[in-house]
């Protein structure tokens, strides 16, 4: 059952506080959001906030049958995917967060990948990528380098505030990085929907 929207006094006692991460040992694709809205961190689910992309994107890409909701996010461990964040702590914007913060973020996320193993970290968001790993022209798609012996991705921050790429767009680079997380060839049934 979906919980009730959070009040304004939820959300700003959100400030600050972390989700609990949907991770599992060696799991297929690691998703790495940048931060936690204020929004998911009173539902206390990844991606929560309404207009947030990342759950259509999924299941559009076809890393899912159904589109699955921010409730049912441990459902993914099942298909071999899980959900960190670069940086634990909620703000009302990732534009808060220091570059300090996404440095600090990326050597957390190193040591995540070290004890997990993941075959593939899929960091959302370019810009805190470029700041995290100090990579100032990294594009969007798959880095030449890897992370702690796992492949690395970069993609688009699916939040419905990113206007630099509309839905198609993440479709089609979510698509790539899930025919090469499973070797298949690059088009498929789906592919003409976006």
């Amino acid at each position: 059952m979906k919980p009730h929207r959070p009040t304004r006094e939820q959300l700003l006692a959100a400030r600050g506080k972390t989700i609990r991460d949907i991770i599992a040992p060696r799991l297929k694709v690691l998703f790495v959001g940048i931060n936690p809205s204020l929004y998911s961190a009173a539902m206390r689910h990844h991606f929560a906030r309404p207009g947030n992309r990342f759950w259509p994107v999924l299941h559009a890409a076809g890393f899912t049958e159904r589109l699955v909701s921010p409730w049912e996010e441990r459902e993914l461990l099942k298909k071999g995917y899980g959900i960190t964040n670069l940086v634990a702590q909620a703000t009302a914007a990732a534009a808060e967060l220091t570059a300090e913060q996404f440095v600090v973020g990326g050597r957390r996320l190193s040591a995540k990948v070290r004890r997990y193993r993941p075959r593939v970290v899929a960091v959302l968001g370019v810009g805190a990528y470029r700041v995290a790993f100090a990579r100032p022209h990294a594009a969007p798609g798959r880095q030449e380098q890897t992370l702690d012996g796992a492949r690395l991705w970069v993609l688009p921050n699916p939040s419905g505030l990113n206007a630099n790429y509309q839905m198609k767009q993440l479709v089609r680079l979510f698509r790539q990085l899930r025919h090469a997380v499973e070797g298949r060839a690059p088009r498929d049934a789906k592919a003409d929907r976006y």
